[in-house]
């Protein structure tokens, strides 16, 4: 059997989980749900599939030790930080060269850091069936979600006819890929069950990504060429990165890649998922009061209801009178927004950013 290899894509920034998300410490190095950061446990989820010696983290260079700082059962240049983002297929690339450098023929799965899935069983024995569809074929295997609502903040693949059983599960062709829809596209598109949510997991042989960018991204493949004739030759990869890693295209492996290949096949999930996108989600994974209102730590909410209040303890945090708020307090900032604008988070860390008196909170 080929060797299975996992790369975990944990670079983000997080900002929509300001004041507690930093550049540096952002939301996946925290324990935004659950006990541990998020990152340690999608490394933990993997036990017993893969060996630790064979999981990958491409974060980058600000928050390369604050990773290796939560992720201490990995090895530490298996913790490679970017010097600058250049997007998810620059990311995939530079994974393709790494696992190739140590084994031309393997497989391996791309997945995000920052997901929380329970069910380590079910997502288990999921990866295990698509990393053998992908030994089985030169395909492109990506897991689709059953959506449970009509969501507006996913994209979709649409789902064909059955490619082939694996392992006893239906492996299907993939139609095409749908950027995030407006309400009435995405009621239509749950109701035909034709549609599953894309939840940016990827699983595919080194040769099967590699021809796909050859074929579709010929100039990135080229560049990423050049990375790996360096470290062929025994030069120092954060030497390498640090002179070509900018010249990289700057694109998804959504379009640089998946809308466009004739060879993608999905299999629907069989395990619990959440993508907590945003503070509104955190609710999904703690106890309400009877009003539906969730705290953690030192939080007091007095005749109001749907609030998340969260406040660290030995400063308490009281909400009087009021309804679907979010309030998040840190040492040195607190939050203060309706749940509804919670998307808009993302706009006031820009301001933040741009403020030279406040620029160091982000």
């Amino acid at each position: 059997m080929p060797n299975r290899y996992v790369v975990i894509m944990a670079g983000g920034k997080g900002e929509r989980f300001w004041p507690q998300s930093r550049l540096k410490r952002p939301k996946q190095l925290l324990p935004i749900v659950g006990d541990a950061p998020l990152l340690t446990q999608t490394v933990t989820r993997l036990e017993g599939l893969v060996p630790a010696e064979n999981i990958l983290i491409i974060t980058n260079q600000e928050q390369q030790a604050a990773v290796e700082e939560v992720c201490p059962m990995l090895p530490k240049e298996n913790i490679i930080g970017e010097p600058v983002g250049r997007d998810t297929a620059a990311a995939v690339g530079l994974a393709m060269v790494l696992v190739a450098q140590r084994d031309p023929q393997a497989t391996f799965a791309m997945l995000p850091a920052d997901h929380v899935i329970h069910d380590a069983e079910g997502f288990q024995g999921i990866l295990g069936t698509a990393f053998a569809a992908a030994e089985k074929e030169p395909v492109l295997v990506t897991i689709g979600i059953k959506p449970e609502f009509a969501a507006t903040g996913y994209g979709y693949i649409h789902r064909g006819d059955e490619w082939a059983n694996v392992d006893g599960r239906s492996v299907y062709q993939v139609k095409a890929f749908k950027e995030k829809p407006d309400a009435e596209t995405a009621a239509r598109y749950v109701e035909s069950g034709e549609y599953y949510w894309n939840a940016g997991m990827f699983i595919w042989s080194v040769a099967a990504i590699d021809a796909a960018f050859t074929e579709f991204v010929p100039e990135l493949y080229a560049a990423l060429e050049k990375i790996a004739v360096a470290l062929k030759a025994g030069e120092n990869l954060d030497a390498v990165l640090e002179a070509q890693y900018s010249s990289l295209e700057k694109i998804s492996i959504d379009y640089a890649v998946m809308e466009k290949a004739r060879n993608v096949v999905t299999m629907e999930s069989a395990f619990d998922w959440d993508d907590v996108g945003a503070w509104p989600a955190v609710a999904r994974h703690f106890p309400a009061d009877e009003a539906g209102n969730v705290t953690r730590g030192a939080a007091m909410v007095e005749g109001g209801s749907g609030n998340i209040v969260i406040s660290p303890d030995g400063h308490l945090t009281a909400i009087v009178g009021a309804d679907d708020l979010i309030v998040v307090r840190t040492a040195d900032a607190t939050l203060v927004c309706p749940k509804s604008k919670a998307q808009d988070i993302k706009k006031l860390v820009k301001r933040i950013s741009d403020d030279e008196q406040w620029k160091t909170l982000t």
